[in-house]
């Protein structure tokens, strides 16, 4: 099973009747699952309706749902006001008119304002049975398109996730061969440093040198850093073949090699082992960035 990206784009359009429609959803991260919808007048209930679907297919993301409706172009239908018509001919009709003004032609009346009415057919798009059928399975559709996007992208995220978690095993695997981790590494150091602070006035007490070094070895140990590391790479491998919504999952094992990262910097002893842990802190930000995006 794959894992999917919360980021995603669909549109489903088509053309029903006299309308032109078209159904747009885009995603991006989020913490939780939030889907908004922008429908024209009078179909509110359908983008309800078309948002509660996308709550069920999906689990983690924030949405964008917009539905566009226009009528086909058609030539504009003409109506004669038959009510209009027929009271101004009544009301002409009972005019005393002068011998030298004709009556009015049939011409005349229908140019009068309110006669010959454009009829737009503005009828709730809702009541149209044959549009509504079309917008639920263009819905349908356009669910399964986004989840296919998602999937997509989700398929590379995991490669990239893959070649970051290898990185961070490769760095584990600098910093436990690192010579400057060993306990005669620290006791050599040791020496040379007291060396130059006594400059020669003082001897040593071998015994108590090599105490402090045991010391000061055990605190700067970095073994249950890079053994935890390890095992969080195990565990965000076996999420990625896992699959499915593991998004979550995989931003709280981030967290934690920000962590064990943060702890074996504060512990190096040698710059070697500084640097190590200054690149392990870079890919595992990179590795949270990307995580962002896990559905």
């Amino acid at each position: 099973m794959s894992i999917a990206s919360m980021t995603g784009f669909a549109r489903e359009a088509g053309v029903t009747g006299s309308y032109q429609w078209a159904w747009e959803l885009k995603t991006v991260n989020g913490r939780g699952l939030e889907v908004r919808v922008r429908t024209p007048s009078g179909l509110d209930a359908i983008g309800e309706e078309a948002r509660g679907q996308i709550l069920k297919a999906l689990t983690r993301g924030q949405g964008q749902l917009n539905l566009s409706l226009s009528k086909a172009s058609a030539a504009p239908k003409l109506r004669v006001n038959q009510d209009v018509l027929q009271s101004l001919i009544s009301a002409i009709g009972g005019l005393a008119l002068p011998d030298n003004v004709k009556p009015a032609s049939l011409d005349g009346l229908l140019s009068v304002r309110g006669v010959v009415e454009l009829d737009d057919d503005a009828a709730d798009p809702s009541q149209d049975e044959e549009l509504v059928a079309a917008l639920r399975a263009g819905i349908g559709m356009l669910i399964e398109s986004l989840k296919a996007a998602r999937l997509k992208e989700g398929n590379a995220l995991s490669v990239v996730l893959g070649q970051q978690l290898d990185l961070v095993s490769r760095l584990v695997d600098e910093a436990e061969a690192a010579p400057a981790r060993q306990p005669d590494a620290i006791r050599t150091r040791l020496e040379a440093q007291i060396a130059e602070l006594l400059d020669g006035k003082a001897n040593l007490d071998p015994a108590r040198l090599h105490q402090e070094a045991v010391l000061i070895a055990a605190r700067a140990d970095i073994r249950e850093e890079l053994d935890r590391l390890r095992a969080h790479v195990d565990a965000a491998r076996t999420l990625l073949q896992e699959g499915g919504s593991v998004g979550r999952r995989l931003d709280f094992l981030a967290q934690e090699f920000g962590r064990e990262a943060n702890t074996l910097c504060a512990k190096a002893n040698d710059v070697s082992l500084s640097r190590i842990g200054l690149e392990l802190k870079a890919v595992i930000e990179q590795f949270r960035e990307q995580v962002q995006n896990v559905e």
